[in-house]
């Protein structure tokens, strides 16, 4: 934008940085990660169809910094896998209407609403409990690498919740303590996992 000297409503880069991925370069991907990179922050995403064709973009909210739980982040570097290999399967099965997709896409959608309103009135326990169901259903679609399953089950081993952050293999997850926190780190720490605080700004 600033090279050409043009102004792209801030609604609607995220549609032109994913045509960039699929069209040019032919990464499979989605809005999601390019809306939290236009917003840089947490953001309640709407992708309802008949909004979509209506504004050419989805209903893109900022959230509240404040209202998040304690949180952790964790990876594996030998682990690592490309975005692309569980989402070309996934796009052409959505394409092919597979009804287990279908529910799942429109088990997410309530799933994300859910969130929401869990993190405005602060409950994390509820917090915790709908990032456990997010990647229940994944693994119920989605091939999912062993050493990532692992990762979710050790967390969740010691009590606290577990997802993907997306499709590279780390997970993200809440924790109720610092006691809680350094029993993940012990567990982790003997599998070769890294485990990361992220400071959320406010």
């Amino acid at each position: 934008m600033r090279f050409y000297g043009v102004n792209v409503p801030k609604p609607l880069q995220p549609n032109w940085i994913l045509s960039v991925e699929t069209e040019e370069l032919g990464i499979p991907a989605g809005l999601q990660d390019r809306v939290v990179q236009v917003y840089q922050g947490a953001v309640y995403m709407d992708f309802r169809k008949d909004y979509m064709e209506t504004h050419g973009h989805g209903i893109y909210e900022p959230l509240d910094p404040t209202c998040f739980p304690p949180m952790y982040l964790a990876y594996r570097e030998e682990a690592s896998e490309g975005t692309e290999i569980p989402h070309s399967d996934l796009k052409s099965r959505y394409l092919r209407k597979d009804p287990q997709v279908l529910q799942a896409i429109a088990f997410w959608i309530e799933l994300t609403d859910r969130m929401r309103e869990a993190l405005e009135k602060r409950d994390w326990e509820l917090v915790g409990h709908l990032l456990n169901q997010n990647f229940n259903k994944r693994r119920e679609i989605l091939r999912i690498h062993p050493a990532h399953e692992e990762m979710i089950e050790l967390a969740r081993s010691v009590g606290v919740s577990a997802k993907f952050t997306g499709s590279g293999g780390a997970i993200v997850g809440t924790y109720q303590d610092e006691t809680q926190l350094e029993r993940l780190r012990e567990v982790f720490q003997q599998k070769g996992i890294r485990v990361v605080v992220p400071q959320i700004a406010v």
